[in-house]
């Protein structure tokens, strides 16, 4: 199969079927075979009974439907696992995504040799309060992830096979695919500028929390991407640096004695100096990060649990 397109969706059923209109044009103009996997977050809209008409008439609509809104990454995360095409796109389902992109991002992938391409809504019909905060996420995942792409977010992205089988999509790090790419090994990751089309039906799912978690899981990711597979390094590193602190500070503390005593005065009481309890705080710290980096060492070798779903009915996936 050339495309699987997996579209993570929640409350979307007014835009359904004119978008599986259009990604079916754009596919049998270019001869592909394909699969169209809907992924239905939850919805408490008719979006399943849509999905569920468009399955009956086209047996390459596939759908999966999460008992309750779990978030667009365990969406993806899950429709990645159940793609079969040589390439696989994602986009949104409210048609500001366009399908006419298709064939270029598919080209990019498996004729020019990229394992990712990740879309780039150079203008934006997006009100100025989504449109900030987007430019400045933007740059500061630049910063921190050495990838130099304009826009993350942008749901519109092409991927090569193995790429999406071999990261573990979860909480809200869909944003960060190119960055969760990039920890696994790949490297050749581009950007298109795509169309990007007015919103026509329902309203915008974005919020000043979703900017927030935003920034907390890009900083998540950056501590995971570099320590991830030994804490130790981190928390021990810490933890030396609060004993080199600690020491310091007895060497002090001794010193100033051993000064007050060779001219004859008259030693003040070690708990009486400032010193003293820096000593002591910095010696509880280091004693602390050290356990903790322990515990995460010890959690990492246990621990491998796929994120957390429920699942309430299929179309046309086979198990």
């Amino acid at each position: 199969m050339d495309i699987s397109i997996v579209i993570p969706l929640y409350n979307e059923e007014e835009s359904l079927g004119e978008l599986y209109a259009w990604i079916a044009k754009v596919m049998h103009a270019n001869n592909y075979s394909y699969e169209v996997i809907f992924m239905n977050d939850g919805s408490t809209d008719n979006s399943w009974g849509v999905i569920q008409e468009l399955a009956k008439e086209h047996e390459n609509v596939k759908g999966i439907r999460f008992r309750k809104n779990q978030g667009k990454s365990n969406a993806l995360n899950v429709g990645f696992k159940h793609t079969q095409g040589d390439v696989v796109i994602t986009m949104d389902a409210d048609l500001q995504d366009s399908p006419d992109e298709i064939p270029e991002l598919y080209n990019l992938i498996m004729k020019d040799g990229y394992d990712l391409i990740s879309g780039w809504k150079q203008k934006r019909y997006d009100p100025i309060t989504k449109t900030l905060p987007t430019k400045l996420f933007n740059w500061a995942t630049r910063k921190i992830s050495k990838i130099q792409l304009h826009d993350f977010n942008c749901g519109l992205k092409s991927y090569r096979s193995d790429v999406v089988k071999s990261i573990t999509v979860y909480g809200e790090m869909h944003r960060y695919i190119p960055f969760l790419a990039k920890n696994v090994g790949y490297n050749k990751i581009g950007e298109k500028v795509v169309e990007h089309q007015a919103r026509k039906y329902g309203v915008t799912k974005f919020g000043l929390d979703r900017f927030i978690n935003g920034f907390l899981d890009l900083a998540t990711l950056a501590m995971i991407s570099k320590f991830g597979r030994r804490p130790m390094h981190f928390f021990g590193l810490l933890g030396t640096l609060m004993f080199f602190i600690s020491i310091v500070a007895l060497a002090v503390i001794g010193g100033l004695k051993m000064y007050a005593l060779s001219i004859g005065d008259k030693a003040a009481l070690v708990t009486d100096n400032p010193w003293f309890y820096i000593m002591l705080t910095t010696t509880i710290i280091g004693t602390q990060l050290f356990l903790i980096g322990f515990l995460a060492e010890i959690v990492l070798r246990q621990s491998n649990k796929e994120p957390n779903y429920t699942i309430t009915e299929k179309l046309n996936i086979a198990e």
